[in-house]
C-alpha cells in the first residue's frame, strides 16, 4: 500500500496527541503515569482533563492500530514472511528493548525524584530486581503480536486481502457491538487499570477489530475511502452517545440500577455502560479523523519533519516530559494552565530532540 500524506500527518497528530493523554494525567486526570503532580481526580480543574483522556482512550491507540493494520499486508507481501517478521523486531522490539532497558528506568527514577528519593537507588533497584517497566512502548509490543499472528495467519494458508466495499453502516454496527461486548467480557477477568506483562487487556478488544479491519480494507484503501454516509451517521451517533458516559458517573450515586460497580468492569451497568460507550463514541470520531486527513495531498515542511519523527518523539517523550513538569512543579499555577505549558514545551522538546537523534544512522534506521 502506498504511503499517503494525509495517514502520516495523521500518525504525527495522533502523536502530539499522546503527549498531551500524558501530561493529562500528570495533572490530574485518571490513566497509569510515572508522575503525578495532582492526584487523580483531584479539585474542579481534573474533570475537563479526565473528560478528555477518556474521549482520547476511545479511539486514540485503537487507531493507531487501524493504520499499522492498513500497511501490514502490503509489508508482508512484499519481504515475505521470514524477513517481514525480523523488521518487524527491529522497527518494534528493538525501541521496546531501549525502553525497557534504560528509558523506562530513568522515567520511573525521575517521576519517584518528586518524593526525594535519588535517581540513582531507584535506578539501582529497578535493574536489580529486574523490573519490567515499558511504559508507552506497550504499543510496540502489541504491535509485534499482532504482527507475529499476522504472519501465522498467512503461513496457514489464509490468502492476502482482496479489494472489497467499505464496510456499510450495518456492518459497522455489527463491529461496535462486538467490539463492546468483547470489551465487557475482558474486563470480567482483567478490569481496566489492570496490566499483563505491562498490556491493559480491557481495551484490546478494539485493538484487535480495528487491526484486523485495517488489515482487511488495505487493497481497497479503506483508509482514505470514508464513504459521506457513513462519516455523517456516524459522527452523529458518537455526538449523541459522547455525554452518555459523564452523565451515567454522575447519576450513579442517585440512582438505583447503577450504584454498586463502576466503570472498570465487573457484572454491572456502568460497566456494561463504558464497554459500549466506547465504540460508539470511537468510530464516528475515526471516521470523521480518517475523512478529514484524507484532504490531505501535501505535507509543508514542519509536517513532514514531525512525521518523519513522529515514532520517535512517541518513544522519547515519557522522561522529557515528566524532566519539564518536575522543573516547576514548585511553581503556583492553576493546573489546566500547566497542562496547557508542560504540553506544548514536551511537544516542542520532543520534536528537537527526536531531529537531533535521527542524525544517528542506527537509530535512523530503526525509528
Amino acid at each position: 500500500m502506498q504511503r499517503q500524506a494525509g495517514v502520516d500527518a495523521l500518525r504525527a497528530a495522533l502523536t502530539l496527541l499522546v503527549l498531551f493523554h500524558h501530561t493529562a494525567i500528570t495533572y490530574g486526570a485518571i490513566g497509569g503515569w510515572f508522575y503525578h503532580e495532582v492526584p487523580a481526580g483531584e479539585g474542579a480543574q481534573s474533570k475537563p482533563l479526565i473528560l478528555f483522556c477518556t474521549v482520547n482512550q476511545a479511539f486514540f491507540m485503537g487507531l493507531f492500530f487501524l493504520i499499522a493494520g492498513s500497511f501490514t499486508p502490503g509489508a508482508f507481501t512484499r519481504h515475505g514472511a521470514w524477513p517481514y517478521v525480523r523488521e518487524r523486531l527491529r522497527r518494534l522490539g528493538l525501541p521496546l528493548l531501549a525502553f525497557v532497558l534504560v528509558l523506562g528506568p530513568l522515567t520511573a527514577a525521575l517521576g519517584q525524584s518528586a518524593d526525594g528519593t535519588p535517581i540513582s537507588v531507584t535506578l539501582g533497584a529497578i535493574w536489580r530486581h529486574h523490573v519490567f517497566i515499558n511504559g508507552p512502548l506497550w504499543f510496540a509490543q502489541a504491535l509485534l503480536i499482532f504482527s507475529v499472528a499476522y504472519a501465522v495467519w498467512r503461513l496457514a494458508g489464509r490468502p492476502a486481502p482482496v479489494p472489497r466495499p467499505f464496510p456499510t453502516n450495518l456492518t459497522l454496527a455489527l463491529a461496535m457491538l462486538v467490539t463492546g461486548a468483547g470489551a465487557f467480557v475482558l474486563r470480567l477477568r482483567w478490569p481496566v487499570g489492570e496490566s499483563v506483562y505491562g498490556l491493559q487487556i480491557a481495551y484490546f478488544a478494539s485493538y484487535i477489530v480495528l487491526f484486523a479491519a485495517g488489515c482487511a480494507g488495505a487493497a481497497s484503501g479503506w483508509l482514505h475511502t470514508v464513504p459521506a454516509l457513513q462519516r455523517r451517521v456516524w459522527g452523529a451517533i458518537a455526538a449523541v452517545a459522547l455525554p452518555v458516559l459523564p452523565a451515567a458517573v454522575i447519576l450513579a450515586p442517585h440512582v438505583a440500577a447503577l450504584r454498586g460497580g463502576d466503570t472498570s468492569g465487573g457484572w454491572n451497568p456502568q460497566a456494561a455502560i463504558y464497554a459500549f460507550w466506547e465504540p460508539l463514541v470511537a468510530w464516528g470520531i475515526i471516521l470523521g479523523l480518517l475523512s478529514r486527513f484524507a484532504r490531505v495531498r501535501t505535507l509543508g515542511p514542519v509536517w513532514t519533519r514531525l512525521s518523519r519523527r513522529a515514532f520517535a518523539i512517541y518513544i522519547i517523550h515519557p522522561p522529557i516530559l515528566v524532566a519539564i513538569a518536575l522543573a516547576w512543579r514548585h511553581v503556583q499555577a492553576p493546573h489546566l494552565l500547566k497542562f496547557a505549558v508542560t504540553g506544548t514545551a514536551t511537544c516542542i522538546a520532543c520534536y528537537l530532540v527526536a531531529g537531533l537523534l535521527l542524525r544517528v544512522p542506527a537509530i535512523r534506521n530503526t525509528v
